[in-house]
């Protein structure tokens, strides 16, 4: 009699083979009575004989397979469901601590490692600033902006940018005590920072220091929310739980968009529309680059509202959030912003929950209460002659106590009104808070750039859905997790991306399929390699080149869409970088500043030309040599979800042992790869890189449609 051992967590692209020699080498199961093995994305099932059953659930359990521990269970144990759903929540929580120790150990060694301007040259510091202006605003909030002491030299190249949190500490101090706050506004010269309270410097002529902090309050919603769910029983939680842990089928009803709907969109967004709005539990739009899929999931939302239902739309982060909020506006849809002032777009500051109340008609009476209490306050601790009355003071404090009460319940009442009015709430997956929603529930959860968090970020909003929609690209970068050993047993797996390894490709999501960025060269070796061939450049860029842009000059460098400079053979090494991990190339970036320079002097504007690389010491010394230049200049991962006219790509690596390193890391590459939308111009080492199939068919590419040189060639 044979039963039914159920397989989880296997490695990508796990064989039949693999599985019977895990059997038989671990399980000890002879291999003839092993029976049908089927496996889809992640997970597999395996008739084995009854009796075997037990033993081969205890020892494969938790056992290594390539580089992550799989799971094994027996779906006939219907309390071993129970277990297994406690197990994948026991997970999450132990990488979110281990993320957190991860975080904080480096900045401890940032701290103790690095000078003051080697922690500035990482990018997650910036000191000997001094402080230009005080004032208030963004919801009565502190703002204050820093500059060096210095007024001619500006700001370096820093990652912290508007929303980022921060620590504004004094110099100086032998124990300091830092103040939180976010980063409001920053330009070439000053940054801005809002806090809760007003900076109290001990120096005369005090100098600060601004340090990149961890979101604790965020990590905190996260735990809860795992807990949250796992906990659920007999609610709409509970079912959800059960349907994206492979419990429970996902159920879908028919469901048709009327012609007049969504006509502006192409056949593929009307498709992925309609089976997202037929969905009773979750479904997922694939979005490869460029295909129009936050203009997907607005007209989504919009025909949701349209229905009657109360929609929350999540994203990761502040910009693609702000990204949502300015559509939905543009269309009409009633949408609130929830989050801090400083992290929402300025143009879109008077749409947050914070500005509204602010402006709310009620609260005129509010400040008038405040006002008043605060004038009681006074009076009670005012010195007189005469002796007040026995309990005269406590009188007023009492009065001024119960003032202070009514102005907040007004608050409340402002808060609660603007809450239910909104048809949408707009809103990083973090920054739901409890104390501010209360007990609202959403019919429709909507969560764009899914793949860019990590999963438990992603339970929050579950926790107040009635459903979720998913909306992402898994062949574009994961979640950046700093734990090494958390990522591997899986934290950089996004929901999104394990949601389709566990019920395939088709079942749950829809891809779309025209794209509207690049031109159909540029496009082609991408869709090739991750969208298996069905992307199609739309008309209006299939053919577009930078020749084409007003006041370019027409030449075989705007008439055409791709190049590769190969430096193989001219020793242009790769090197460490002093003091550091990353890796730079001079040489290269030699060619990087030529290729600029040509695409200046042919008339394309600097604002139209980007440089990326995938290493951080190539950025820093590329900002350096093409500061003057004004283009601008990143990482790859800092890139993500932006597009250029032209892009140059400097790949760095060049060594004689062919090592590529995280460039091995595809789905790095697809994103570098597709943010050009006329010219794309890539820097690098074919005998460095080719060593790797990926790789060499690229570099195949280029030849094959003519793009590919050498830097002999570039240079004479």
């Amino acid at each position: 009699m044979s039963a039914l051992l159920h397989l989880d967590a296997l490695p990508r692209n796990t064989t039949k083979g693999t599985l019977v020699r895990l059997l038989v080498q671990v399980g000890e199961l002879d291999k003839n009575r092993i029976g049908a093995i089927q496996i889809t994305g992640r997970k597999a099932t395996v008739e084995v004989p009854s009796a075997w059953l037990p033993r081969l659930v205890r020892v494969l359990d938790n056992t290594p397979l390539g580089h992550q521990h799989i799971r094994a269970w027996s779906a006939a144990d219907k309390s071993q469901q129970s277990a297994t759903a406690n197990e994948h929540f026991a997970r999450l929580l132990r990488w979110i601590d281990l993320e957190a120790a991860a975080e904080a150990e480096a900045a401890k060694l940032r701290m103790r490692r690095l000078s003051a301007s080697e922690a500035e040259r990482s990018g997650q510091s910036l000191v000997q600033l001094v402080i230009r202006d005080e004032t208030t605003g963004l919801g009565a909030r502190v703002l204050v902006t820093l500059a060096k002491r210095d007024a001619a030299q500006g700001l370096p190249w820093t990652r912290l940018g508007v929303g980022s949190p921060v620590l504004l500490s004094e110099e100086g101090l032998k124990d300091p005590d830092p103040l939180r706050g976010i980063v409001s506004r920053r330009d070439s010269q000053t940054i801005e920072v809002a806090l809760a309270r007003w900076p109290e410097p001990e120096a005369d002529r005090p100098t600060f220091r601004i340090d990149l902090s961890s979101d604790e309050i965020a990590r905190d919603r996260q735990r809860y929310a795992l807990q949250r769910a796992q906990n659920a029983n007999h609610e709409r939680l509970e079912e959800l739980r059960q349907v994206l842990l492979g419990e429970r089928e996902p159920k879908f009803a028919p469901s048709e968009l009327a012609p007049a709907a969504a006509a502006q969109l192409n056949a593929s967004q009307r498709d992925a529309i309609a089976f997202a709005l037929s969905a009773r539990d979750v479904a997922i739009i694939h979005g490869p680059p460029g295909t129009g899929k936050t203009t997907t999931v607005v007209e989504l939302i919009r025909l949701a509202v349209a229905q009657g239902e109360k929609v929350l739309a999540c994203a990761p982060s502040n910009l693609a959030v702000d990204n949502m909020l300015e559509r939905l506006i543009a269309l009409g849809v009633g949408a609130v912003r929830l989050g801090h002032p400083a992290r929402v777009s300025p143009e879109l500051r008077a749409h947050t929950l914070d500005l509204m109340v602010e402006n709310h008609a009620d609260l005129k009476v509010a400040r008038k209460l405040i006002r008043d209490a605060n004038q009681l306050q006074h009076k009670a601790a005012r010195y007189t002659r005469a002796k007040p009355m026995p309990g005269a003071r406590q009188q007023l404090r009492a009065e001024a106590r119960q003032l202070l009460a009514d102005a907040e319940r007004i608050e409340r009442q402002a808060v609660a009104q603007i809450l239910d009015h909104a048809e949408v709430l707009c809103v990083t997956l973090t920054g739901l808070d409890s104390d501010i929603l209360g007990g609202r529930q959403f019919d429709l959860a909507v969560i764009d750039e899914a793949c860019q968090s990590t999963e438990p970020a992603c339970w929050i909003p579950l926790l107040r859905a009635g459903r979720v929609i998913l909306a992402g690209d898994h062949f574009q970068l994961p979640p950046t997790v700093v734990h090494r050993e958390a990522g591997r047993e899986g934290f950089s797996v996004s929901l999104l991306e394990r949601l389709i390894e566990l019920y395939g490709a088709t079942r749950l999501a829809r891809r779309l399929e025209v794209q509207y960025r690049m031109h159909q060269a540029i496009m082609a070796f991408s869709s090739a390699e991750f969208y298996d061939d069905v992307l199609v450049a739309d008309p209006s860029v299939a053919a577009h080149v930078l020749a084409d842009l007003p006041d370019v000059v027409r030449s075989p460098l705007t008439e055409t869409p791709l190049e590769f400079i190969d430096t193989a053979g001219a020793s242009y090494d790769e090197q460490p970088e002093p003091d550091g991990e990353s890796r730079l190339n001079p040489q290269e970036a030699e060619v990087v500043e030529r290729k600029v320079t040509a695409l200046l002097e042919a008339g394309v504007s600097a604002r139209d030309i980007a440089v990326i690389s995938p290493y951080a010491a190539q950025v820093r010394s590329l900002r350096q040599r093409l500061a003057a230049l004004e283009v601008e200049v990143d990482t790859v991962d800092g890139f993500q979800g932006r597009e250029k006219e032209a892009v140059i790509i400097s790949l760095v690596r060049s060594n004689p042992s062919g090592e590529i390193g995280f460039l091995a890391d595809v789905r790095r590459m697809n994103v570098a790869l597709t943010r050009a939308r006329r010219k794309l111009i890539v820097i690098g080492d074919s005998a460095t890189i080719a060593g790797h199939e990926f790789y060499q068919r690229l570099l195949e590419y280029f030849e094959l449609l003519g793009g590919y040189k050498t830097v002999w060639e570039e240079m004479y």
